[in-house]
């Protein structure tokens, strides 16, 4: 170990303690230095091994021009669990890095107390990347087995659905009851057995008892990975397998999602906090992590110029300070545990805040003219949690499995508020109708409000 790697970790060590004395509650964290190609690797993935798919080189090229073009930078990835996983690059500063580890014990404190966080550990378990490694290996299987192009069209389906689950439902779940329960099957009370006994009613007639099938879906169904997976006429055991580990990693994933703005936020207050407590810390090293704290937390725009993109970090920072200076640290961890970014963003950010940080709508005009649109705290507050309605994605649902294995899938669009790209939406209709291999239909409408039925083309598989 050289002398930078043994002071990184006498400080990460010292900063846990201190970490812990004011009140973080976190998992144990393993830290791993790595090279900067690893670094993008994981952050493109989302995981350290995941199943591989061509789109992912895709990102991961896109990721790479960010970068040279110094519009994107990326300190660490940290993955919940027990223990903790938190990934850092080598060769920043030991100023970076110790920023980065105060950084982390905030993710992890986040990450074992907020109840969106706890769902998913307890539905999942604490070791995910165990558990994607295990997903990719059985990928990997069925690569040999089958070949490149039948599991990839499988895998290209799937990806194409992967926001399109129900995250209020358990992740594992079973499948529908076969059969409607027989007429005047209700339990029985005491009430209902005196009446029967009362003189006169006589012997009741005999119940229908026959079985009926019951429909499919009993009711609209959002989680499109879970039916394709369970309900595909024709789909073979490891395509199942697929499905069903893209909808485990959704889950995964989903919380992340979900806490972007309050867990980067989070994490910011604490490893901004930490530091400033950190007696230990030398001046000159103080100074330099502070200065990196400042380039992550403000926003895109300098000077007098207007940010048009939101950065969450600094959004989620400016909160917690806002919160803690109003109501005290107990109250901020109450909200942490409780809340997502929907109720953080309503319930959290007010006038005072949004003005103090400059935030508007703005809209941009067919001959590319931007302009400042509103400043209402409401149309503020639904333009930043717009994105993150329904997992990002639109709100669409299985109808109808008809008896010949046609499906209907049918676009909420008056409760979604957003318009279907038709021409993306044919192409994810391909893909189910790839994997379905029976005809599918989507109910939709288009940029006017005229009804839409979408039927996807024939596929070959």
């Amino acid at each position: 170990m050289n002398e930078r790697d043994r002071r990184l970790a006498d400080y990460a060590a010292r900063l846990e303690a201190l970490a812990i004395e004011l009140g973080l509650d976190f998992a144990p964290v393993h830290f791993d230095m790595v090279p900067n190609n690893f670094m993008l690797e994981i952050a493109v993935y989302g995981l350290p091994v995941r199943m591989r798919h061509w789109s992912f080189g895709v990102r991961y090229i896109h990721q790479l021009v960010r970068q040279h073009m110094g519009n994107s930078r990326i300190f660490e990835v940290m993955f919940p669990g027990d223990p903790c996983r938190a990934f850092m690059l080598g060769h920043n500063s030991l100023a970076e890095n110790t920023l980065v580890t105060a950084h982390v014990l905030g993710h992890a404190d986040f990450a074992r107390n907020n109840v969106l966080f706890k769902r998913f550990i307890d539905m999942a378990g604490s070791h995910i990347l165990e558990q994607s490694a295990g997903r990719a290996h059985r990928l990997e299987a069925a690569l040999a087995a089958h070949g490149q192009e039948r599991v990839e069209a499988v895998l290209d389906a799937a990806l194409a659905l992967e926001a399109h689950v129900d995250v209020d439902q358990p992740l594992h779940r079973p499948r529908y009851p076969e059969f409607l329960a027989p007429p005047g099957d209700a339990a029985p009370d005491a009430f209902h057995d005196r009446y029967a006994q009362l003189p006169g009613e006589g012997i009741p007639p005999e119940r229908d008892t026959r079985q009926r099938r019951a429909p499919l879906p009993p009711r609209p169904e959002r989680d499109l990975l879970w039916f394709i997976a369970h309900y595909a006429p024709e789909l073979a055991d490891w395509e199942r397998d697929i499905f069903l580990a893209v909808r485990e990693e959704a889950f995964y994933f989903h919380p992340i999602f979900a806490c972007q703005i309050m867990n980067e936020g989070w994490a910011s207050y604490w490893h901004a906090r930490l530091l400033r407590e950190a007696g230990f810390l030398p001046h000159e090293l103080y100074l330099a992590a502070v200065k990196s704290h400042s380039d992550v937390v403000r926003p895109y725009a300098g000077g007098q110029q207007l940010a048009l993109a939101l950065n969450p970090y600094h959004l989620g920072f400016s909160m917690w300070e806002h919160i803690i200076e109003r109501w005290g640290l107990a109250a901020a961890r109450e909200i942490m545990r409780e809340e997502d970014d929907f109720g953080f963003i309503r319930n959290y950010l007010d006038e005072e805040l949004a003005e103090r940080l400059d935030l508007f709508v703005h809209e941009t005009r067919r001959d590319g003219e931007t302009r400042i649109a509103n400043r209402d705290i409401y149309a503020i507050r639904e333009a930043i949690l717009a994105p993150k309605y329904n997992y990002g994605a639109p709100s669409i649902a299985v109808a109808e499995l008809a008896p010949d294995g046609s499906l209907e899938l049918r676009h909420d669009f008056q409760n979604d508020g957003r318009g279907l790209d038709l021409q993306q939406a044919e192409r994810v209709m391909e893909y189910i109708e790839r994997v379905w291999r029976r005809p599918v239909s989507l109910n939709t409408v288009d940029f006017r409000g005229v009804v839409r039925t979408l039927p996807a083309r024939r596929a070959g598989f």
